[in-house]
């Protein structure tokens, strides 16, 4: 399992657009798990209706974690997507 931790920095948090985007990328990962963990939950980062439940506002520190057949590749691909769009 390969995991790394990111403070949001998106005025707005993990809001419908940017979950939207989050979403659809890890489930790109076709034989790779990603979750998401932040405010004491932890859920399927491909599920956009649980990860805008997180609740992850500016400054929350989350957690992702690759678990599967590509984790490097998802790990790597997820770290870049959090810096350019959250």
């Amino acid at each position: 399992m390969k995991e790394f931790t990111y403070t949001i920095k998106d005025a707005l948090g993990i809001h419908a657009r940017p979950a939207g985007l989050l979403a659809k990328k890890a489930k790109s990962y076709a034989d790779t798990t990603v979750t998401i963990s932040a405010n004491g939950k932890t859920v399927n980062a491909g599920q956009l209706m649980k990860l805008m439940a997180l609740g992850a506002k500016q400054g929350t520190e989350v957690t992702i974690a690759c678990e599967g057949a590509n984790e490097e590749e998802a790990a790597a691909g997820m770290k870049a997507f959090m810096e350019e769009n959250l």
